[in-house]
């Protein structure tokens, strides 16, 4: 196997590796950036997770086994060997702000020295406490108070500020998914967002700008992301996810909690039709002692089981998104994902119970993505590799005054980031 390092490059391509580490499934894939800019995938792995709770890891030995396995899968199909990965991280409490700076400029000409003052005062005006700095990212530049300006290199004007989106985390959960990632002998290269990597893969540019949000529902964690002005404005993280309807179903009908999920996934549906009353599901039962027989019930029945979770997962969304301001004729637009979103009739659902313009996101964006790979569960994957493909700045970790001497890269360089936002 050809040993080829994260980001090497050949023939001016640059390969990249992601790794979504979820509640029950971690994920990866390796892609190469051609000289247009488009990901190629060129290998994919997943494998089931159980060393995670609600995005938190309970278990560094089970953790690493499936990243191992994930990551095994993807090099040997992309005939490469990975040192170094990009994460996703759905779990710690996940919260934003948007900082605010300015700087004075006595109506010169802005130069690139001055975009670097900039930045360096952005990085002063963040204020993380206790928690960790997960990103922070330019958003709008303003001119004298006018905002909007994607590019102010070259304006003049008196007074030049920016709006700085900052994401934050509880620090544990962020050690613990380093040293899982650690145990399994890769190194970090950046921890992602996992509202922020999906709604690079499912969001247009359009919905951005007028306003939307994006749900994620995941199998322990769902994740809402508001964006306005083109940018991430927001985000909340609700305890509860797609594996609570699995456990509703299995404990309600005494069934494994392997039967119950394939039964979400094959008869479980959002809504229920009149055709739901009077066709018959067979549960098979929890245990084979006592000659137990299985379990008959109407389709409508599950479907009842499923809505009553769905109600209080939503109820949260809908609390969460009044709570960051997503509100007025402008916040119309609702788009899920995650694994979640492929329950039947679910956008349907969504729209009546929330009263806005809702659709399913898939993932887009990637050239060659399989299509095991291509529906909502895996939008944070494709994510995963736009971001990293950008290489968007980012004024705490990457701050300017560290530009002028030599990259430091790697696990060192990731944990020294995560040292300094503790």
């Amino acid at each position: 196997m050809a040993k080829l390092p994260l980001g090497t490059q050949r023939g001016g391509d640059r390969t990249i590796a992601v790794l979504d580490i979820g509640t029950s499934k971690v994920a990866a894939l390796i892609a190469r950036i051609g000289s247009d800019g488009m990901p190629q995938v060129i290998g994919t792995g997943q494998k089931p997770c159980a060393g995670l709770k609600r995005g938190l890891v309970t278990s560094f030995e089970k953790t690493e086994a499936a990243i191992r396995g994930a990551m095994d899968q993807a090099e040997r199909a992309a005939n490469v060997q990975v040192e170094f990965v990009h994460a996703s991280i759905s779990a710690g409490g996940l919260q934003s702000n948007v900082a605010t700076t300015e700087i004075d400029i006595a109506g010169a000409s802005i130069t690139p020295a001055d975009m670097d003052t900039l930045r360096i005062a952005g990085r002063e005006a963040i204020r993380p406490g206790n928690r960790t700095v997960v990103h922070a990212q330019p958003a709008l530049y303003a001119l004298d108070g006018q905002a909007g300006v994607e590019s102010p290199i070259g304006f003049h004007a008196d007074r030049l500020g920016m709006d700085i989106h900052v994401v934050t985390a509880d620090t544990p959960p962020l050690r613990n998914l380093d040293r899982a990632i650690k145990n399994a002998h890769l190194g970090l290269r950046s921890l992602v967002a996992s509202p922020l990597a999906a709604s690079l893969s499912t969001l247009e540019q359009e919905e951005r700008d007028l306003g939307v949000a994006l749900i994620e529902i995941g199998a322990g964690v769902t994740t809402v992301a508001v964006h306005k002005f083109g940018m991430l404005v927001g985000v909340a993280t609700i305890p509860m996810g797609a594996n609570d309807i699995t456990a509703d179903i299995a404990s309600t009908f005494a069934t494994r909690l392997a039967d119950a999920e394939r039964l979400k996934a094959l008869e479980g549906a959002a809504i229920a039709t009149s055709k739901d009353n009077s066709e018959i599901i067979e549960l098979p039962p929890i245990s084979e002692e006592g000659m137990s027989e299985p379990v008959r019930v109407p389709r409508a029945q599950i479907i009842a089981v499923i809505r009553q979770r769905l109600d209080m997962i939503f109820t949260g969304v809908e609390e969460q998104l009044a709570g960051l301001g997503f509100t007025g004729p402008r916040a119309r637009q609702v788009v899920l994902t995650g694994g979640g979103a492929e329950l039947r009739a679910i956008a349907e659902y969504a729209q009546g119970l929330l009263g806005r313009n809702v659709r399913v996101g898939r993932p887009h964006g990637l050239a060659g993505l399989p299509p095991a790979q291509s529906g909502p569960a895996f939008a944070t994957l494709a994510g995963l590799v736009l971001f990293a493909a950008a290489e968007e700045p980012d004024i705490w970790h990457n701050p300017p005054s560290q530009r002028a001497g030599p990259e430091r890269t790697g696990m060192r360089a990731a944990l020294e980031r995560l040292r300094k936002s503790f």
